[in-house]
């Protein structure tokens, strides 16, 4: 015996989700099928409203309800630092160090020849305007330490460069809490680059 067509497209629906295959999606399915009348709209609502009120900052391409976003908006924040990141979930990592308190810049992805991704389709254009724009000190591009990552961040040093501005890029290596004899060489060699004194 089939299952109900409605529940069917949801499965399809869910299952497109990054990280849901179609075992979690029938069980996220069944959970909303199980579930109240009222759950169901509370949930429907909150996907309408984010896609409705949630767009990117006009400045940073942040995530925001409002714009500017509060990074962009935040007078107590220092605008000298922009903080380059790959996608606005990076920024909130960021900010749960409590360290940073600069600006923050997002990308909207890292340079992909084989997904044909190119620096025409990245947000590189604002952020070299808000350098040229003169009262920025230092860029830390602190895209991921992958092929892709590495590809933009040495992109975007080349251009920045030239404007005068200091560009710097987050530490990698051995990551807290981990053994070394797990590290593989190119993590060991990013290490021993980024060692510091103590």
């Amino acid at each position: 015996m089939s299952q109900p067509e409605p529940l069917i497209r949801l499965v399809d629906e869910l299952q497109r989700l990054p990280g849901i295959g179609r075992k979690s999606a029938q069980r996220l399915a069944f959970h909303i099928l199980r579930a109240t009348r009222e759950d169901a709209e509370r949930l429907c609502e909150a996907v309408r409203d984010m896609k409705e009120k949630v767009a990117h900052c006009s400045v940073c391409n942040s995530i925001t309800d409002v714009d500017p976003c509060p990074y962009c908006s935040d007078e107590g924040r220092d605008r000298r630092v922009i903080c380059v990141v790959e996608e606005a979930q990076n920024v909130s990592v960021i900010e749960k160090t409590r360290e940073f308190r600069g600006t923050f810049h997002v990308l909207m992805g890292a340079i992909s020849p084989l997904q044909g991704i190119g620096p025409d389709e990245l947000k590189i254009k604002g952020l070299l305007a808000r350098v040229q724009a003169g009262t920025v000190a230092e860029v830390i591009l602190a895209t991921n330490p992958n092929v892709e990552g590495e590809a933009t961040a040495i992109y975007l040093a080349r251009l920045l460069k030239p404007l005068g501005v200091r560009v710097t890029r987050i530490a990698m290596g051995v990551p807290v809490g981990s053994d070394l004899e797990y590290a593989d060489e190119v993590t060991m060699n990013k290490a021993l680059e980024g060692r510091r004194e103590v």
